[in-house]
């Protein structure tokens, strides 16, 4: 099986970049979406709304419908006025969405940046696999982690503005398993890799990678079994290292901790805990697509080159 290739940089943003917010997945709530907005206007950035950001669909848990949902992705990828796409909160409902994306034009349309992380972990794989293109999995537009967390807004600004100031990531983490590991990073929210397996968007395998882990809201033995599922496929065959991020609401930490060396320990590969990403306060923006090198002893993740170009 062959390992991850590095994927194409898009261009860093500038002052005056035109950033759209889509909601691929669950509803927004409008209060956190102005505050949002206010953040990336104060950075000297021109936000524009998708049309459907704040539509709702008669099942509560979906952003309007699901083809209004992938058009306004669509659309807002494919204007060459819009330097970078930015997703408004996580939920669900990217999967019911992907598949009536054009994906060919949306190659046609060439890189921007786009930024996302829970939910959307989907479309990180398929802009992977579908466009060959870096994301950043990091806080959105919406999110309360975004709103209100000046280190996860510094981070994520620093990477959009001047991705060279964060190619040494530091997450004052600790090892679960020590040592040094290269690779390509990839990875998101864990219960949606699991569910990937299997479609047209996901990748065949993290062999040759850095795989980041983190998820919200699961017990210990829903953790286990998506990550049973993914050794069982084969799909952690020949994975570099693991990252692991935060675990909100799900199980006290040591008890999952006690799970996590079971199920990762047999790779045989290093693993960083505690690494600061995901569903956390003040999480940092970890690009995906790009070669790094793991320290797990040191907490530290350096980037071959910047994020961005």
């Amino acid at each position: 099986m062959s390992a991850l290739a590095a994927l194409t940089r898009p261009p860093r943003l500038a002052p005056g970049a035109r950033v759209a917010v889509v909601a691929p997945s669950g509803p927004v709530p409008e209060e956190r979406l102005q505050a949002g907005l206010d953040v990336l206007r104060g950075w000297d950035l021109d936000p524009v709304v998708a049309p459907h950001v704040l539509d709702r669909h008669p099942f509560g848990y979906l952003a309007g419908a699901d083809a209004d949902r992938a058009a306004d992705l669509q659309a807002a990828w494919c204007d060459p006025a819009v330097d970078a796409v930015l997703c408004a909160r996580g939920g669900y409902g990217v999967q019911r969405m992907a598949d009536l994306l054009d994906w060919e034009a949306m190659r046609a349309a060439g890189p921007k940046v786009f930024v996302g992380f829970s939910d959307i972990t989907a479309l990180h794989e398929a802009f992977a696999v579908r466009l060959g293109l870096v994301t950043l999995h990091g806080p959105m537009a919406a999110g309360i982690d975004f709103v209100k967390n000046t280190r996860a807004q510094d981070h994520l600004r620093a990477t959009l503005f001047a991705p060279e100031t964060t190619r040494t990531i530091r997450s004052g983490g600790r090892p679960l398993t020590g040592g040094r590991a290269r690779g390509v990073l990839l990875g998101g929210c864990l219960s949606l890799l699991a569910s990937e397996l299997g479609t047209p968007h996901a990748r065949p395998s993290a062999a040759g990678g850095l795989l980041c882990l983190e998820d919200v809201g699961e017990e210990t033995y829903r953790l286990d079994r998506y990550l049973t599922q993914l050794l069982r496929s084969g799909w952690l065959d020949g994975v570099h290292g693991v990252l692991l991020g935060s675990w909100d609401r799900c199980d006290p930490y040591e008890r999952l901790r006690e799970m996590l060396a079971d199920r990762l320990g047999g790779l045989g590969v290093p693993v960083a805990e505690e690494f600061g990403f995901g569903h956390c306060e003040g999480a940092l923006t970890i690009p995906f697509g790009v070669p790094a090198e793991l320290d797990a002893d040191a907490g530290t993740l350096t980037l071959d080159e910047p994020a961005l170009r």
